[in-house]
């Protein structure tokens, strides 16, 4: 066995730009000859990092060169295996690795059988049984071995917590039990578990036999026992060394010592993780990392080159500065102004996320105007990235997120996601409607026809929805022409609608990949995103035939939204080759010229500590797990790494979607290091050019509408109904009669009041139909409400007042039958002519009176017109359909009418459902027309409306009676919200 030789450990500081500095600093080290530099190899953190390192090998390649030999460790945050230097195809004595899917879905399994009925079903079962497994993981890169969780310490730590911790600590050991003896009847171990064996078998095979060549680990920060044995053992090879990223070698000795035991205890029993560490710093997990493999502070020696983006070397102390611990950090008061100057570090504080990305977008392009120079976002939020990326395309510029997207938000991912919502909620519309004019379904040569029938079948599906299943939505299609192409779309779609209760999961997954492919060809997996969702569920579908997982086909949705969630699709090569953006794991060892950190809040930037829900804080810190609060130290180290950059612009908005937000402990932390010279550090200019950006000239308020079209366009029918419109609002008869614009009911929508209204017009005319039994009317209504479909909740709600209402009205009937009336019409369809204009509409009832007059009624679902709204001309239906009959407008229906009935569904005076109401100005009643004058008054309002806008060239105002309450189908486009306070001071005649 060779002999041991001194560690050597290397610290690149965060001003000089690791992956340029430590180029500089291997190039004249080891490029020896033509192959000197191809013997080299280098551990690195991540697949992202080998990219960057080679990035920075180029940039310094001069006439071209070699390159060394990188393999990845493997950072478990980006779901990476170790490179094929540390796994060789020798290592036969180490098992292999368990399938992380299959297990993810046997963990399930395995907690349903410990709790039954108690663990759940569907997504929230198999969300707990990720939880286990991440837990399993993170024990496991501890080095905590099983039995470690059944110690004397961990049994009394559980014991003395509330009851939740003990029932969650049992729930997790079962189950791990259980899947330990799983692995070990498959010849298995987890990853973690071969992770670090592999580390391990490369640190022994490196201890026993010097490799020929020399070995280099940088960037590698982790601070799993198993690594930190592997980058000892590195770091004491003859042709080794380490160079860890950032690594503040100004810290004062008592400041080191602040920040704690860091896996090293003072005394032994004692937790390897103190009560007072401070967790939260940046060079924590640093010295952590350091305790484990055995290093001491003093020999970690200084990195002895620069990179090409250098920040100024005060750079760095001021960063030691600003990230002080809590008791050292008193010494701001007296620090030298030299040791807290930020130059070059500006700070921008907008006011909501939307401006923030817009004001990052300014600076982009603005740092773009110098030739080379590069540029970086920085951000944990993707949110926030999307929008930058959206607001580049202005100049276009194509920047690429290379944290990618999950996949649930690419067109692929969506496209699956949907199809399964349509399958979880039986083919409700909104879901069916998005899936069928996706932007990948019907692709091809046909996609210009698949959408309009599909925007076909969009309007044939307004309103509430229909009954559950493809039956009715093939009614609606052949309803609206539709049939040939719904045969299409219904024969892609009924497999998934006769599944059972529980199927497996490999089933389902096939169904939906058939059913998406025949939706849009092949198209479908062509793209990065496509390929992505194949892989992922290929992945899943071999998981979940190994494990046997049954699903119940309604929770597909959400389980495969868990799953998505989880798969990032990350952009090929192709963007702006100066400007990147990152999430906080890509842009370790990068640099940039501008740096941009971006949504720096709490809860974004650090993120909000997530504690481990199966295990308690104190066994965790008995075990020697660091605590929640240790990523927001990294976090920390993230942005110390990114502010020694030459420019750094540190940004936050001040609210979010949700409210206000408080701005980043870290920015609070630069904002009171600053002091007096804080007011030099603010960049106002990127947010006051986002605000000016799109900040048109102002423009006079727009005039209060009102048209005129010619006299031909005039001459439009009224119905009984419009004539109120009409003479209360002229613009939105205009709107709707003459321009014949119809507004349009949400998908899904709720029961609306004409919805209503249509119901109860319906069940009436049913029962009138059915000879008008006693006792027939409530029992019509349920049927007729169950064939509507009606929400169960609407329902419940509706029917006391529907069923009470319905028992007045047929009192009523039975009543008016007593007494001679008879029933002429229901739900009939008249119309007349006055001076050339046609008159139509339906009369809901007309009943023939004992003494030969005609009783015209109209139903309410809610309150009737008063008698003053009826006085003024305003509502005016009864009268127009008196008109009507009176001209023998109803077929089989003639007479004068002499009684004018609302016959309304809402509460009466008496507190009753139901009431009949007459409009008629009579006995003590103070409003209303007499009965013998209104036809003839009806008749003036007609004449007058027919004068002044149908055969007349008065325009047609809006909100003519502006006090008159209105239906707002048309106030967008009257555009009212810009003129109507502006009434009061319009002139004279203006309106």
């Amino acid at each position: 066995m060779p002999d041991k030789g001194r560690p050597k450990v290397y610290s690149i500081a965060a001003h000089r730009g690791f992956a340029d500095a430590l180029v500089a600093g291997l190039i004249p080290r080891y490029a020896q000859g033509e192959l000197g530099l191809a013997r080299l190899t280098l551990l690195l953190p991540s697949r992202r990092t080998v990219r960057t390192v080679t990035e920075a090998f180029v940039r310094h390649s001069g006439n071209g060169l070699l390159l060394p030999r990188m393999a990845v460790v493997g950072d478990l945050d980006l779901d990476e295996t170790l490179g094929p230097l540390l796994d060789p195809l020798g290592a036969a004595e180490i098992p292999p690795a368990a399938d992380t899917t299959r297990r993810w879905l046997r963990l399930a399994h395995y907690l349903r059988e410990v709790e039954g009925e108690a663990a759940g079903t569907g997504a929230a079962l198999l969300r707990r049984a990720f939880e286990i497994g991440r837990t399993m993981d993170r024990l496991i890169a501890e080095g905590i071995a099983p039995i470690d969780l059944m110690s004397d310490a961990v049994i009394g730590i559980v014991g003395e917590l509330a009851g939740h911790w003990s029932d969650n600590t049992r729930t997790f050991l079962m189950v791990q039990q259980h899947w330990i003896a799983e692995l070990a009847a498959r010849g298995e171990i987890d990853a973690p578990e071969r992770r670090n064996r592999l580390f391990d078998h490369a640190a022994q095979r490196w201890r026993n036999t010097l490799p020929a060549h020399p070995v280099v680990a940088a960037g590698v920060t982790g601070a799993s026992p198993a690594l930190a044995r592997l980058l000892r053992v590195v770091s004491e090879l003859d042709n080794g060394s380490v160079v860890l990223p950032d690594f503040d070698l100004a810290l004062a000795s008592d400041v080191w010592d602040e920040l704690g035991t860091a896996g090293v205890p003072a005394n032994p029993g004692e937790p390897p993780f103190g009560r007072s560490d401070a967790v939260t710093h940046p060079q924590y997990h640093l010295k952590l990392l350091l305790n484990r493999m055995g290093i001491a502070r003093d020999e970690v020696a200084a990195w002895h080159r620069s990179g090409l983006s250098a920040a100024p070397p005060e750079r760095s102390r001021a960063i030691s500065s600003l990230f002080l611990p809590p008791a050292a950090s008193a010494a701001w008061v007296d620090l030298p102004p030299e040791w807290r100057r930020l130059g070059g570090v500006r700070l921008m504080e907008s006011t909501h996320p939307g401006e923030e990305a817009q004001a990052i977008a300014i600076l982009i392009r603005e740092a773009l105007e110098t030739p080379e120079r590069r540029v970086a976002l920085v951000t944990p939020d993707r949110g926030l990235a999307a929008r930058v990326v959206g607001h580049l395309k202005r100049w276009d510029i194509a920047a690429d997120d290379t944290a990618g997207r999950p996949l649930p938000q690419t067109a692929a991912g969506r496209l699956l996601l949907l199809l399964a919502e349509v399958l979880a909620l039986q083919a409700a519309p909104v879901p069916l409607i998005a899936l069928l004019v996706h932007p990948l379904a019907g692709a091809g040569a046909q996609r210009a026809s698949w959408l309009e029938h599909a925007r076909a079948l969009d309007l044939a599906l307004r309103g509430p929805r229909p009954a559950a299943g493809l039956a009715p939505l093939a009614q609606r299609a052949a309803k609206a022409n539709l049939g040939d192409w719904w045969a299409q779309v219904e024969a892609i779609l009924a497999p998934l609608f006769t599944l059972g209760d529980a199927e497996p999961l490999d089933h389902l997954l096939d169904l939906l990949a058939q059913a998406a492919e025949a939706l849009c060809g092949e198209t479908l997996w062509s793209r990065p995103d496509g390929r992505a969702l194949s892989a992922f569920i290929e992945d899943l579908r071999d998981a979940a035939a190994g494990a046997g997982t049954l699903l119940d086909p309604r929770d597909l949705h959400a389980v495969l939204r868990d799953a998505m969630d989880r798969v990032s699709v990350r952009p090929p090569w192709g963007g702006h080759p100066r400007v990147a953006i990152y999430g906080l794991l890509e842009a370790r060892m990068s640099r940039a010229d501008l740096v941009i950190c971006g949504g720096l809040v709490e809860g974004v930037w650090p993120a909000a500590p997530s504690q481990d829900s199966l295990l308690p804080p104190a066994v965790l810190r008995a075990l020697g797990v660091p605590g929640a609060d240790f990523r927001i130290g990294l976090a920390a180290h993230d942005l110390a790494s990114a502010m020694g950059a030459p420019d750094v612009v540190l940004s936050w908005a001040q609210r979010d979607e949700g409210g206000p937000v408080i701005p980043s402990r870290f920015v609070l932390r630069v904002r009171a290091m600053l002091g007096d010279q804080l007011d030099r550090h603010l960049d106002r200019a990127g947010v006051r050019f986002a605000r000016l950006i799109d900040d048109a000239a102002a423009v006079p308020h727009h005039p209060r509408p009102q048209p005129r079209p010619s006299a031909d366009q005039r001459r439009v029918d009224i119905s009984v109904t419009g004539l109120d419109r009409l003479r209360g609002d002229p613009y939105q008869f205009y709107a709707s009669a003459v321009l014949g614009l119809r507004t349009l009911d949400a998908l899904d929508a709720e029961p609306s009041a004409a919805w209503k209204g249509q119901v109860a017009h319906l069940i009436m005319e049913r029962w009138h139909k059915a000879g008008e039994p006693a006792g027939g009317l409530r029992p019509l209504a349920q049927n007729v409400l169950v064939e509507e479909n009606a929400h169960p909740l609407m329902r419940a709600l509706w029917w006391p007042r529907l069923a009470a209402a319905l028992e007045t009205f047929e009192g009523m009937i039975l009543d008016a039958k007593a007494q001679g009336r008879q029933v002429l019409g229901v739900e009939a369809w008249g119309d007349m002519r006055r001076r050339d204009i046609r008159i139509h509409g339906r009369a809901d009832r007309i009943d023939l009176a004992a003494d030969g007059t005609l009783t015209i009624v109209d139903y309410k679902t809610g309150q009737p017109p008063t008698g003053r709204r009826v006085q003024e001309g305003f509502a005016l239906q009864l009268g127009l359909i008196a008109l009507i009959a009176q001209a023998g407008g109803f077929p089989g229906i003639a007479g004068e009418a002499n009684a004018f009935e609302y016959w309304s569904m809402a509460k009466g005076k008496d507190g009753a459902m139901g009431y009949v109401f007459e409009p008629v100005l009579e006995g003590r009643k103070k409003s209303g027309i007499p009965r013998e004058d209104f036809l003839p008054v009806t008749e003036r309002f007609l004449d007058d409306a027919l004068d002044r806008w149908i055969l007349g060239d008065e325009p047609f105002t809006a909100r003519l009676n502006p006090d008159l309450g209105s239906y707002a189908d048309y106030d967008q486009l009257m555009r009212l919200d810009e003129w109507i306070t502006t009434l009061g001071n319009m002139p004279d005649g203006a309106a």
